[in-house]
């Protein structure tokens, strides 16, 4: 992999990217490619392959590898981060033209096995409901969705035991490499995207940290489980759908009260918004309710402003006892008026 460094050379033409400076510092301390991997804790033929331009060098906010070289190379720690970064932007300036390649199959296998029953919802073959779909839209919204959150609770998982060599002794066990192997292995593996996962990778990483995963096709709701002996905690969970009352859409009587302007004519748009988001459940309000809560929501006995006399007025018991009164005095006028219409013996 190979990046347009034209941008990267300084006035001489020199190249002052990773690999260059980090070439032309072995050679003014008279040292050697493989004790630079030694003390990064890598393999030489990484070392090779990224001095070589081979290897596109790793993010600096994903890996440790600068801070180790830095020290060895006796540089200053932020000089290496730094051209990194810049080479990265280069390289992606090349990418983004170039559209994503079809997921290895052994990926898909991998990911496909891990996938477990639906006991709750009696769905006994989720692995074979799941394939026909990746199979029938290959690289689709399902596939890439699954796949992402796998890769971003396991980048997390990676990412927060990078710095632990206990840690990367048991992966490596697990993968059958050695301890530096499964470094380089590790640092590449944080670089990657989920149009660049590979076989390897999942050997390395996704296999052994994947327990399990499931899916709710109705809701897309994800649950995935990690291999206790390697990562810690519940089960990770994942909602990608409102869940609750199920309304689809604003009430059919808030329709009605905004058509009726002699209703809404007056509303602001903070109002409207306040008695849209109202909520029921079964119930099914009419025009005139959501006019009356546009009252309530007027109405200054209801609410209290951020004003220490207004807070005070508003709590007096008698301005409570005199709205109580009128109240009363309100139903027993209706009570009046209805007798008067329709006396009863």
């Amino acid at each position: 992999m190979i990046v347009n460094l034209r941008s990267l050379s300084d006035v001489e033409g020199n190249i002052v990217d990773v690999c260059g400076v980090i070439k032309r510092r072995l050679e003014e301390l008279a040292l050697e490619q493989k004790e630079l991997a030694a003390a990064a804790e890598v393999t030489e033929s990484y070392i090779s392959q990224l001095l070589a331009r081979k290897k596109l060098p790793p993010a600096p906010d994903r890996t440790d590898i600068y801070e180790k070289m830095a020290k060895f190379l006796k540089l200053p720690s932020d000089r290496l981060p730094k051209l990194a970064a810049l080479q990265r932007r280069e390289e992606l300036k090349r990418d983004l033209a170039d559209p994503p390649s079809p997921m290895f199959r052994e990926v898909r296998e991998v990911i496909l096995r891990k996938c477990v029953p639906d006991k709750e919802r009696c769905v006994p073959d989720k692995e074979r409901q799941v394939r026909e779909i990746f199979e029938r839209q290959p690289f689709g919204e399902l596939e890439h969705l699954i796949t992402q959150k796998l890769l971003d609770v396991i980048k997390k998982v990676a990412k927060e035991e990078l710095n632990s060599e206990d840690w990367v002794h048991l992966v490596a066990r697990l993968a059958g490499r050695s301890y530096e192997q499964t470094r380089v292995t590790l640092l590449e593996f944080l670089d990657t995207d989920i149009c660049s996962l590979s076989p390897e990778n999942c050997a390395s990483f996704l296999d052994p940290l994947i327990e399990s995963w499931d899916i709710d096709l109705a809701t897309f709701g994800m649950e995935i489980v990690l291999n206790r002996r390697i990562a810690s905690g519940d089960p990770r969970r994942f909602e990608f759908v409102e869940t609750g009352t199920g309304q689809l859409g604003p009430e059919p009587g808030f329709k009605e009260f905004l058509n009726d302007r002699s209703l809404s004519g007056t509303a602001t748009t903070e109002e409207i918004q306040l008695l849209r988001n109202l909520r029921f459940d079964g119930r099914r309000p009419t025009p005139l309710y959501y006019y009356r809560e546009l009252q309530s929501l007027r109405d200054p006995l209801h609410f209290r402003d951020g004003s220490d006399v207004a807070m005070h007025k508003r709590r007096d018991p008698g301005n409570t006892e005199k709205q109580k009164q009128h109240d009363s005095r309100n139903r027993a006028i209706r009570r009046w008026a209805k007798n008067k219409i329709d006396p009863r013996p």
